[in-house]
């Protein structure tokens, strides 16, 4: 037995409506025993645009804080010492942006102190890992080159200056969300970290002698699933190959700066929305597979709550995670021990298996020019919706069991849900009008002639190869927005569409008996209304997360609809204009941040401008009953929720909509 280990660092992903209210829930978790602060931003700051940008309309303060200026940073933190404080934000396109501000925010709290000595003190993380974005979470803004610039620039600006600071954070867990194995999952994110260490290396901006500091400063933030000796061989894996690749590729001789520093954030893909009282053992076996292992143990640990498949967590929920974390670290032996794993030959077979098929998948990905060029020819995107889709099938078929979905489904009236509208917490309806004012008042106290002349020697510095974070830093003092920043370098840089996946994505390998069923209705159907039957997938809003969408466009297709998917982050009317200009007899919306309420209605009324009132539109997402009872009543046809696991089901529910809607039945 050895001396006791120091627990991980324990957060709590959070953020929401206002930076006020996000303010007041950080000290109060602070005060409950949490040892670091997770910001979770809003959809519009995270994509790079203000409130009153048409594209925020409905997102703003919904999955996360608006911070769309200085003034809203400094309430963000207000009486939280920044220089004493261990601070990770989850954000990615803009990470610079935020970076910089908080960096501003910290100098303003520490007025006897020049902002060299003040950025020395600053310790935390900024995601900033792009690659990720165009697979799964969508909330990238500029093409991959403009993006691996932003990181290079901000990871060798903080190794000079804020040498505390973990530049990135390299995820594979919105990877697995996306439904990648484990043998993808280490694989895409190693390629990751080689394209971002050669990108930094190729900039010239850090010396050899610094270069092993950027590896040491590496951080990654994986996701942990149920499969929990799956994953804790993942995770030994993980170490075994980031030791090698850090050592053979890089040079990197101080075994300190070759670790694997990872955070985790537990698998929410799998929390279900039925009896969702089963979560909590979930979440408490996905810890397991993280802190169980000494010699791959995370550094930092967030759990989701058990309601989140059914919306927004309370407070209590929030406690209710961090009290699973407390339990283990505090009340069991658990860190008393050395590493209770070592010299088992099954664990060790199964992380020979698992490094050799991802050093197999990371040679093809680098055979084809590394993880940009897999990115750009849709290579890793349609791997991910294709075992995405293998995973579907198997729930369906019962072949991979979820308790209270697709087995042991019987079940007592639960406590916990009994009153459903008051078992989550409802976004505040003010956040987006609050967030409209603040950025009116901000504009019309700041200096606008010394925010023009900060954004054109942005514009002016990022047509070089120059660092952009000292330009970033002179537009935050200035009092700029966030819109503002990203709408410069948008002018530079240009926009960005990453591949869908859709068109590759190997769906259902043999149709079987039920699928067939809905197959021939289809076909039925489409001869009885002149033609094949088209359906169009479209996601409203700045709302990213398009696995589900996904995986219904690739089910719709192998049962026989033509179908249309542009991809995500789509207006209203560009919806509505696809909808007319494809002649489709079928709209499915897929919303999971909240903007249901805004833009379902916004899509009907468009439709029913062109002439189309009579065409069906259906939902899903993580929506409320009570708010799916009231998009029935504004006229959807039908609305889907997680509880709806089965996709062939589903387009039976598609064709009945499609045969009502033309008198056929």
């Amino acid at each position: 037995m050895t001396d006791k280990d120091r627990p991980w660092v324990m957060r709590t992903y959070a953020g929401h409506s206002t930076a006020e209210a996000s303010n007041a829930l950080y000290r109060t978790n602070l005060a409950k025993g949490q040892t670091g602060l997770s910001v979770a931003f809003d959809l519009p700051t995270q994509t790079g645009y203000d409130p009153d940008s048409p594209l925020s309309r409905g997102e703003v303060g919904k999955v996360g804080v608006p911070v769309p200026h200085l003034g809203e940073m400094r309430k963000l933190f207000a009486d939280i010492p920044l220089t004493a404080m261990n601070t990770s934000m989850t954000i990615n396109a803009t990470a610079m942006w935020l970076l910089a501000m908080y960096q501003v925010v910290a100098e303003e709290q520490n007025p006897d102190l020049s902002p060299d000595e003040v950025a020395h003190q600053l310790a935390g993380t900024t995601q900033n890992d792009i690659i990720k974005e165009y697979l799964s979470r969508g909330t990238y803004v500029f093409g991959p080159e403009a993006s691996l610039r932003l990181i290079a620039d901000m990871i060798a600006y903080t190794v000079h200056e804020i040498p505390k600071w973990n530049p990135i954070n390299i995820c594979s867990y919105h990877l697995q969300e996306a439904g990648a194995t484990p043998v993808q999952e280490v694989a895409y994110a190693l390629c990751t970290a080689i394209a971002v260490l050669d990108q930094v290396k190729a900039s010239g901006q850090v010396s050899e002698e610094d270069f092993e500091k950027v590896v040491g400063r590496i951080s990654f933030f994986v996701n942990a699933g149920v499969r929990f000796i799956e994953e804790t061989c993942k995770m030994r894996a993980f170490v075994q190959l980031w030791d090698e690749i850090t050592q053979e590729r890089y040079g990197v001789t101080d075994p300190k700066m070759r670790r694997f520093r990872y955070g985790v954030q537990v698998n929410s893909l799998g929390l279900t929305e039925a009896q969702p009282e089963n979560n909590v053992q979930r979440i408490v076996l996905e810890m397991l597979g993280v802190t169980l292992s000494k010699d791959a143990r995370a550094r930092a640990v967030q759990l989701p709550a058990w309601n989140e498949a059914l919306g927004l967590p309370r407070p209590w929920d929030q406690q209710w995670s961090l009290r699973f974390q407390q339990v283990l670290a505090f009340e069991s032996d658990l860190l008393e021990y050395d590493d209770i794993f070592a010299g088992s030959h099954v664990i060790e077979a199964k992380v020979a298996e698992l490094v050799e098929g991802a050093k197999a998948e990371i040679d093809r990905v680098q055979a084809m020019g590394g993880a940009i060029a897999a990115v750009e020819s849709g290579y890793m995107k349609q791997n991910l919706v294709s075992a995405h889709a293998a995973r579907r099938a198997r729930i369906e078929s019962g072949e991979e069991v979820i308790v209270g979905v697709n087995k042991f489904e019987t079940t007592e009236p639960s406590p916990l849900t009994a009153d459903l509208d008051a078992a989550i917490q409802t976004a505040d309806p003010e956040a987006e009008r609050a967030a409209l004012a603040s950025v009116e008042a901000w504009k019309a106290q700041r200096d606008e002639a010394e925010v023009t002349e900060t954004l054109a020697a942005l514009a002016a510095a990022a047509k070089t190869d120059a660092n952009l974070m000292r330009p970033t830093l002179a537009a935050a003092r200035a009092g700029a927005t966030t819109g503002e920043w990203a709408g410069t370098l948008r002018e530079v840089f240009g926009e960005f569409r990453a591949p869908t996946g859709v068109s590759g994505a190997v769906g259902v390998a043999e149709a079987g008996a039920e699928l067939s069923a809905v197959r021939e209705r289809v076909r039925a159907t489409g001869e009885e209304l002149g033609g094949r039957l088209r359906v169009l997938v479209g996601k409203p809003g700045l709302d990213g997360h398009s696995n589900g969408a996904e995986q219904v466009a690739v089910r719709a297709r192998d049962a026989g609809f033509e179908v249309i998917y542009q991809g995500i982050r789509l207006t209203p009317e560009q919806i509505v204009a696809a909808a007319v200009a494809e002649d489709v007899h079928l709209v499915g919306l897929s919303i999971l941040s909240g903007s249901h309420m805004e833009l379902v209605p916004d899509v009907l009324d468009g439709l029913e401008a062109a002439g189309l009132g009579d065409l069906p539109v259906i939902v899903g997402g993580i929506i409320p009953s009570s708010d799916a009872k009231a998009l029935v009543e504004r006229g959807v046809a039908a609305v889907y929720t997680p509880k709806d696991f089965g996709l062939t089901e589903i387009m039976g529910g598609f064709v009945d909509v499609i045969r009502k809607a033309n008198g056929l039945d």
